[in-house]
């Protein structure tokens, strides 16, 4: 398949009827439009990519390197860089929109899940709550035995524990593109992608479609 992709931002989710009346829950993405800031090539860093510049950035939020780097591509100040590659050829200054996509292909969505705190095992890992009765009081939802002895006398690496959940990328792969509004940059995508609303995302071609 086709190496493309964009930026964007999650709108939320909503649904729409297909041909047979079906109800398709769909997540709307709000994507582009985003300005080639620097292309990469074999030649020069032995892989061909674009780095792409989304979302415009007021002066004093852009440090004094990456203005130069702006001024450099005459893009304009921008919030979001993020490196993409791309089959079609493309340079410097170039603009890509929602119509990158159309309906009907495949692809993968990356963004940062949402972020749940410091959580338990039973809510963090699945695991099984200790007995409410028979002597158990004040540990039901803890998470038991460590499972050492005297030998080896120490927790195994890649223990079951309490600790941070969520809050970290992740990709979700083959998801259909319903419907492309180009004029507005939306994008409506079938099922969840990660992050909450108003949430960064990347939208890219399926690697396994």
């Amino acid at each position: 398949m086709m190496k493309k992709g964009i930026i964007g931002r999650k709108v939320g989710m909503t649904q729409f009827f297909g041909e047979n009346g079906k109800v398709i829950p769909v997540t709307v993405l709000e994507v582009g439009p985003c300005t080639v800031v620097q292309k990469k090539t074999v030649e020069t860093d032995g892989y061909n990519a674009v780095q792409l510049g989304f979302d415009d950035a007021k002066e004093k939020h852009v440090t004094k390197p990456l203005k130069g780097h702006f001024e450099k591509a005459q893009s304009g100040l921008k919030r979001v860089l993020r490196e993409i590659q791309f089959d079609t050829e493309l340079n410097v200054g170039d603009v890509i929109k929602a119509d990158v996509f159309a309906a009907g292909d495949k692809v993968d969505v990356t963004g940062i899940s949402k972020g749940k705190g410091y959580q338990g095992t039973i809510k963090r890992l699945g695991f099984h709550r200790q007995p409410t009765s028979h002597g158990t009081s004040g540990y039901h939802r803890h998470q038991g035995s460590m499972g050492a002895t005297t030998d080896p006398s120490r927790v195994m690496k890649g223990k079951g524990m309490p600790g941070h959940m969520g809050s970290e990328r992740v990709t979700i792969q083959n998801l259909d593109v319903v419907k492309v509004d180009a004029e507005n940059n939306l994008i409506a995508i079938k099922g969840a992608v990660p992050g909450p609303n108003g949430g960064l995302i990347i939208v890219r071609s399926a690697v396994k479609a």
